[in-house]
């Protein structure tokens, strides 16, 4: 076979596992990842905990690529603005044109932003190291006055962090009357407002923003009733963009990520697939709806997929695979308990059961369709709670599929 480059487009954890899995799906030829960020691939669930407490040295975060992956080129510092797929071809800002033969979209989310009339210094987002690294210096200062916009898993681990660090002014505003009621459903949400509230956190619920404070640096952020709330520090986690810009003019649809089928090609291109939260893909294991899933466990579950029906398509055979059916896993550290889930509560939140232990304890919660399929489980407290959910996992993964 002659010399020929697959492009990924996209140097976070899902660009690296990518092509860590394109050379053990037996890709000989170059791999080219190419990312805006100036860093090697980082772990970013730390950011929003321990980055921010100060306790994981920074060169803590790094990934270690594996042996296999020496020979790969990394372009960083550098974007990719646009693509013409017919073409086979990526620009960078720099305006260099890359032919490749296969492309993987590795290329993530960034934080959605508020539109609202105010100053924009001392607002912040958590998503790469320098936010993280921002954001510490002024949860540090003395008698800081933080509001948290946004309460869901990125809003509750920072509001967290900032308590531990000593912050007595911590306030969770969301226009929800629970944190992180969306994903979790009403029982478990109603004990994790409980947890945050034991430890300080105050909740602005029900509201939104309608603007901020403040000349030329934010002093305060105000509320849809009018309610002002005094602020030196805003963090701002209301969400995420895809970044698929870059692809626009190639007739796909991205209106949510990037569509994918169940192989986790793009746009019936057999030589382009999608990795990571950018991704956009129906689960097998499902109703086969199409479907982001921004958790740590799905780089890696997606690259793994994406990569063998890449290189088979390249080496001139069918991969042979069957449709993608990850089971989804998401964990979230917060004060000094952890939130754990295995499946996809989301789908069974008409159906929440108390699987083990109570709303004010350790708690083991069953989520479960119209017909009682168990579909996920979350467990919130200690580490019994999390082990608890653990021993479903097995469960889930022998569950039928609900589109059977």
């Amino acid at each position: 076979m002659t010399t020929q480059r697959i492009i990924v487009a996209g140097a976070s954890m899902g660009g690296l596992r990518a092509a860590e899995q394109l050379r053990g799906a037996g890709w000989t030829g170059a791999i080219t990842v190419i990312g805006d960020e100036p860093h090697m691939p980082y772990n970013r669930p730390p950011l929003s905990k321990e980055v921010l407490a100060g306790t994981a040295p920074i060169a803590s975060l790094a990934f270690t690529p594996k042996a296999s992956t020496a020979d790969v080129e990394w372009r960083l510092g550098t974007s990719v603005t646009s693509a013409r797929l017919a073409e086979r071809v990526v620009v960078l800002d720099s305006g260099e044109e890359l032919p490749f033969d296969g492309l993987v979209v590795a290329t993530g989310m960034r934080p959605r932003r508020l539109r609202c009339e105010g100053p924009a210094v001392g607002r912040h987002t958590v998503r790469t190291l320098g936010d993280a690294q921002a954001l510490r210096a002024e949860l540090t200062r003395p008698e800081a006055r933080v509001v948290v916009i946004g309460a869901g898993f990125i809003g509750c681990e920072v509001a967290a962090t900032a308590v531990g660090l000593g912050v007595t002014d911590v306030t969770v505003v969301d226009p929800l009357p629970l944190p992180m009621v969306g994903p979790l459903g009403e029982l478990p949400a109603r004990a994790l407002l409980g947890r945050h509230e034991e430890r300080g956190v105050r909740f602005a619920l029900g509201a939104g923003v309608s603007g901020f404070e403040g000349e030329e640096h934010v002093t305060g952020v105000v509320l849809s009733d009018g309610t002002v709330l005094p602020a030196d520090v805003v963090v701002e986690s209301v969400g995420s963009v895809a970044n698929t810009e870059w692809l626009d003019g190639n007739d796909l649809d991205l209106t949510d990520g990037v569509l994918t089928d169940g192989q986790l090609r793009v746009g019936g291109l057999p030589y382009v697939v999608a990795v990571g939260d950018v991704a956009r893909f129906p689960n097998a294991r499902y109703d086969g709806v199409p479907r982001r899933v921004e958790h740590w466990s799905i780089p890696g579950d997606t690259a793994k997929h994406a990569a063998k029906a890449l290189v088979a398509h390249l080496m001139g055979a069918e991969a042979g695979l069957a449709p993608f059916a990850p089971l989804p896993t998401f964990w979230s550290d917060q004060h000094d308990f952890r939130l754990q889930c295995f499946g996809s509560p989301v789908l069974g939140l008409a159906d929440i059961r108390v699987l083990a232990g109570d709303p004010g304890g350790d708690m083991l919660v069953g989520y479960h369709t119209d017909g009682g399929q168990l579909v996920g489980v979350v467990a919130l407290g200690g580490q019994a709670a999390a082990t608890g959910a653990a021993r479903y996992r097995a469960q889930l993964l022998k569950q039928p599929a609900l589109t059977a």
